[in-house]
């Protein structure tokens, strides 16, 4: 599928780097932006640019009106959401095909998949693949919690399912300190992603974080770009991302 328009709803260096890439395309693009980015490289570097609040994000780049509106005004065929914002937003996507508007990422249904990572361990475990000793979907309980910490053995981390860019995280050393983390975790969770679902993994102190992306279409192709080494971090945030990894290559840990 072929775009003479495209929205991108995003901001900074993400916007940017989505609107070189369609320039050299021959697509045209429209950037959207808060009160404090009306003077942003982006801004200025797309063919359009059209203002949609002020500075919180919420009330600008999250407003999900504000965003459909841009694009219905402009004739952007499509949205391209870069990382973060509304990228992993389903109920966003499905905005968008009931507009008319194509959504440059996965369907609704894989966002909703993948977006629960207690139910993604549990699809990774029937599939076959190795997972680390933890428990089976969401832990609804301290109590369970618990149950499951004596099972596998501390230390164990207790995540959010909904979480993601290492937020939601917390490690529990023994059953004492189990409880108070499990009880932080699910309100942070719940305050944080709107979902106060957790739950609990061995907790391994001495790895290396090496990710793999994958990439597929609509036609069901799907390629793998490598791995990357995302070990150096600060408080669970990647601070550097390194490909190839050359903890793989060498075949360490």
């Amino acid at each position: 599928m072929s775009f003479t328009r495209i929205l991108i709803a995003n901001r900074g260096e993400i916007a940017l780097r989505v609107a070189r890439t369609c320039r050299e395309m021959g697509i045209e693009t429209v950037a959207v932006y808060s009160t404090a980015d009306r003077d942003a490289r982006f801004t200025a570097y797309a063919d359009r640019a059209v203002h949609i609040g002020p500075p919180p994000a919420r009330r600008s780049y999250l407003c999900v009106p504000a965003v459909i509106e841009a694009a219905l005004q402009t004739g952007a065929e499509a949205i391209h959401p870069g990382y973060g914002f509304l990228s992993e937003d389903a109920d966003f996507a499905r905005i968008c095909a009931d507009n008319g508007i194509t959504f440059i990422g996965p369907s609704p249904e894989v966002m909703e998949c993948v977006g629960d990572k207690a139910r993604v361990r549990s699809l990774m475990a029937e599939a076959g693949l190795p997972v680390l000793p933890g428990s089976d979907g969401a832990v609804p309980s301290a109590a369970e919690a618990e149950r499951i910490g004596a099972e596998i053995g501390y230390p164990v981390i207790v995540k959010a399912a909904a979480g993601g860019g290492g937020r939601g995280i917390e490690v529990a050393r023994d059953r004492a300190a189990l409880r108070d983390v499990y009880r932080r975790t699910t309100a942070f969770a719940r305050q944080m992603f709107g979902n106060g679902d957790v739950y609990i993994e061995r907790f391994v102190p001495v790895a290396r974080h090496v990710e793999v992306q994958l990439l597929g279409d609509s036609a069901g192709t799907v390629v793998h770009l490598g791995e990357r080494d995302c070990s150096l971090q600060r408080r669970n945030q990647k601070l550097v991302e390194e490909a190839p990894s050359p903890r793989a290559a060498r075949g360490g840990t």
